[in-house]
């Protein structure tokens, strides 16, 4: 696990962007990640191992990109 990212325990659903968010501290910045996914878009709510999941996803993602601005919009299928 990559230790300059804090991930907050603020998940939801954004209506307007109509994917899962939740904010992640990196480097003193503050990043909101949106994950656009047919199957996560029809979750009332989500447990805490697909979180957990979404997490790795996050740092898979840093790993191999570099974020532009403060979010992030990770598409999955």
């Amino acid at each position: 696990m990559n230790q300059a990212i804090l991930f907050n325990d603020d998940l939801a659903f954004d209506e307007e962007q109509d994917a899962w968010c939740f904010t992640v501290l990196l480097s003193a910045q503050v990043i909101s990640i949106y994950f656009h996914s047919m199957q996560l878009r029809k979750l009332e709510e989500i447990d805490s191992c697909t979180k957990f999941d979404l997490e790795e996803i996050v740092e898979l993602w840093l790993e191999k990109n570099e974020p532009e601005g403060n979010t992030i919009h990770i598409q999955m299928r």
